[in-house]
């Protein structure tokens, strides 16, 4: 059975990150505390991977799907599995900038696609999603 570091909601010392930079936080320390309990390779430009990749998700969590609900991250042979939990059942999409105006918004999904090995989106029991990122560890 796999190691988690989840923070399920309603447990007051366990409560998801309020702000990508808690999670990124919580996916530094235990990707490091897991590689290392594994003697699994982990350089540099995965962990930075991972760290975009959740930064994304809990951004977009925040930004469009009604705050951050449950937040979850492993490490197996696999890769780092980021998983975050929303409020909204709307998927997410990439969206292409108005015409004529530098896009600032809509690049976080295709990065997230981009830097993960798999993407899995899925609709929870009591409302919301729950998407899973499993980006390589190198």
């Amino acid at each position: 059975m796999p190691d988690t570091y989840s923070t399920p909601v309603g447990e007051p010392q366990h409560r998801p990150p309020r702000r990508p930079a808690d999670a990124r936080s919580a996916v530094r320390r235990v990707v490091a505390e897991r590689c290392r309990a594994r003697h699994l390779p982990l350089d540099a430009e995965a962990m930075d991977d991972a760290l975009l990749v959740t930064s994304e998700l809990t951004t977009n969590a925040i930004l469009h799907g009604g705050g951050i609900t449950g937040f979850d991250v492993d490490v197996d042979s696999a890769g780092v599995r980021v998983s975050v939990s929303d409020r909204s059942t709307d998927l997410p999409v990439a969206q292409a900038p108005p015409p004529g105006r530098p896009g600032r918004h809509g690049r976080g999904w295709p990065i997230v696609c981009r830097l993960s090995r798999s993407v899995d989106v899925s609709e929870l029991p009591c409302g919301g999603k729950r998407i899973t990122a499993v980006v390589p560890l190198g």
